[in-house]
């Protein structure tokens, strides 16, 4: 229950909507709807007709879960206030939890709160957050739940935060050869195991991401990062002027470890770290281990520039690789996101 609580206590106060009815101004052809309590978020995104709409989210906690189809372009979701604790999408499924057809489990993009696969996306002033726990369902051993499952080029969220625990985030791209690209602006992303992982071209620009305390008697005792960059994609996450902390003991946590899906198993994973603040809960001694032994992380291209901080410190270099100054110049908001300038 100390653990709900944590979660919990970072979301917005005020009412807990029930999902299902439409907003009272949606409307076909509308170019902007309004969610207010009492509203489905789902069947504002189910009401949009063309590209290019807004919906507007009021203040409230809405336990709902929302899936934006591929055919819904350039959509805005936007918080009604500039304050992203004011309008909350939470709910509560993991990759275990049954399917109600009975049909299996959800699996881990299954779980997931918020799904987009839509194009030109964007997301501003809001909350996405998974609540489930496993302390609550110790029958599950699929232990992943997601909050946000985005797929689909040039997807944008700015000052949105992201709660879970598990796979908090899942960066990922519409098809194995595609390098969809993704902008996260002044966001906030907790979690404790892999919570931000996945395949997608991602920048995570001016970030906060936060590992939970963890109540288990070994260390490691989680990852911020597990990308799974396909090998012919140049770039997978940039992590560029943000901050790393903990609400775990010292060097608790590590940076990343590396995915190699059994789907794709010539993923070539890729993050680089730099100009940004690591604080004290990561390892800064090995801040890096293996997924699996088939595929060590010495061999991915994991690599840091110009990083500070307790978490931050080179005491064994080779554990540490860092881009040179040149190298560094490679590995920049333009050049990951090309011609788009979200």
């Amino acid at each position: 229950m100390l653990r709900r609580r944590a979660l919990l206590a970072g979301l917005a106060g005020g009412l807990t909507v029930a999902a299902g009815r439409a907003p009272a101004v949606a409307g076909t052809g509308r170019r902007v709807l309004h969610v207010r309590p009492g509203d489905s978020l789902q069947a504002a995104v189910d009401a949009v007709d063309g590209p290019g709409a807004t919906i507007v989210v009021h203040p409230g906690t809405y336990r709902e879960v929302v899936k934006v189809p591929a055919h819904t372009e350039e959509l805005t979701i936007r918080g009604a206030s500039r304050d992203p604790r004011a309008a909350v999408l939470v709910f509560d499924n993991a990759a275990g939890t049954p399917k109600p057809d009975g049909s299996g489990t959800l699996g881990t993009a299954g779980s997931a709160t918020f799904t987009s696969a839509a194009p030109g996306l964007t997301v501003r002033y809001l909350t996405l957050a998974n609540d489930w726990l496993r302390a609550d369902h110790p029958e599950i051993t699929g232990t992943q739940a997601v909050a946000a499952y985005v797929t689909g080029d040039r997807t944008h969220f700015d000052t949105v935060r992201l709660l879970g625990h598990q796979d908090t985030l899942f960066a990922d791209t519409t098809a194995l050869d595609a390098f969809d690209r993704q902008y996260f602006h002044r966001c906030h992303i907790e979690g404790d195991v892999d919570f931000v992982f996945g395949r997608g071209r991602a920048v995570f620009d001016a970030c906060h991401f936060h590992a939970l305390p963890r109540d288990v008697d070994f260390t490691p005792k989680g990852m911020v990062f597990a990308p799974a960059t396909a090998r012919a994609n140049p770039y997978g996450f940039l992590v560029l002027r943000g901050r790393i902390t903990s609400g775990a003991e010292d060097a608790a946590y590590k940076i990343a470890r590396p995915w190699v899906p059994s789907y794709e198993t010539t993923a070539w994973p890729s993050l680089v770290v730099r100009d940004t603040w690591i604080g004290s809960g990561i390892d800064a001694v090995a801040p890096y281990v293996n997924m699996r032994d088939a595929y060590p992380w010495r061999t991915m291209r994991f690599r840091e520039y110009a990083d500070r901080g307790p978490g931050a410190v080179v005491t064994v270099p080779e554990n540490r690789p860092q881009l040179t100054a040149a190298e560094a110049a490679a590995h920049t908001r333009r050049t990951y996101l090309g011609d788009w300038t979200p």
